[in-house]
């Protein structure tokens, strides 16, 4: 068994027939055979189910696509930084779209101030975007808002954050001093989009609460967001991050809740099984001493809201 017959099988898996994953290699569909049939013999075991021309993968053979993902990208690794020495090293971090437009930059800057050999490539999504793309190595590391499922990965919280509940400054909510949950229900929202840690939060609070959220607009960016809450005069729960200039200029005004219950961390998430570069562990340590978040105060005197 070689790198060579883990590499056939995956794309026979990944492809869902010889033949195509034989047009991906391009080698010939005979040799795709022989090396899954070599597999099947090494480890005595039927990797596919072979029915009317189809094949169907096999218990076994969905533990040695897992088991394959990983060697290939310990190789694939090994290989990269055995040919890089002396080459710059590569860091491909992805955020959520809360850290990338609160304190990614900032992140960033330090770590190419202290490391300034490695080359930086950032991706920004939702937390259940840059999960998937963990689990799939197709980024190094994350920082992210939102509840990491799943148990291949490490998250450390190390970052403290909040969501407020804001409003325009001309909503009626913007005069008084506490507003009540109960009366959330006869506003219209500006949310998130769906795969969100910030939604994920409001939206477990509200449930819990038995309040319907009534969602008047949806997206992934929270500058669109703050733009309906002005514009429109909806609701919209956002990390305090990232309302700091609307509350200075008058623009938006905040609500805080009243129990905690919105507290949260930014984490730091990678694989289990992932080695960890000398940037990474730069990037880490920057994190871990990052205290701007949760020391940041709102010039605006906010309101509470009360169960």
């Amino acid at each position: 068994m070689t790198i060579r017959h883990l590499r056939i099988f995956i794309e026979v898996v990944k492809e869902g027939s010889m033949r195509a994953a034989a047009a991906k290699l391009y080698i010939s569909q005979p040799t795709v055979s022989q090396a899954i049939r070599e597999l099947e013999e090494h480890y005595g075991v039927l990797l596919f189910e072979r029915l009317k021309r189809r094949l169907y993968i096999t218990d076994a053979g969905k533990k040695l696509f897992a088991y394959a993902k990983r060697v290939l990208k310990e190789f694939d690794e090994l290989e990269e930084k055995m040919l890089g020495l002396g080459r710059r090293e590569k860091i491909r971090i992805g955020s959520t779209i809360t850290v990338g437009e609160s304190i990614l930059s900032d992140l960033i800057n330090e770590l190419t101030k202290k490391e300034p050999n490695i080359e930086v490539y950032s991706y920004m999504n939702n937390t259940r975007a840059i999960e998937a793309k963990l689990l799939n190595y197709e980024i190094d590391i994350g920082i992210v808002e939102g509840e990491i499922k799943s148990p291949d990965l490490i998250c450390i919280p190390e970052v403290k954050d909040y969501l407020v509940l804001i409003c325009s400054t001309d909503h009626p909510f913007a005069k008084r001093k506490t507003v009540k949950l109960k009366e959330l229900a006869n506003e219209s929202f500006a949310m998130r989009e769906k795969g969100s840690g910030t939604r994920e939060l409001f939206e477990r609070y509200m449930i819990d609460s038995g309040i319907e959220i009534k969602i008047a607009f949806e997206g992934n960016s929270p500058e669109a967001i703050k733009k309906e809450v002005i514009n429109n005069s909806y609701l919209a729960v956002l990390s305090v991050l990232l309302v700091e200039t609307e509350v200075k200029n008058s623009q938006i005004h905040v609500i805080e809740c009243a129990d905690g219950a919105w507290d949260r961390y930014f984490s730091i998430v990678y694989h289990k099984d992932k080695v960890l570069t000398k940037g990474m562990e730069s990037l880490i340590g920057i994190i871990k001493d990052y205290k701007d978040a949760s020391s940041r105060i709102i010039t605006d005197s906010p309101s509470k809201l009360v169960k």
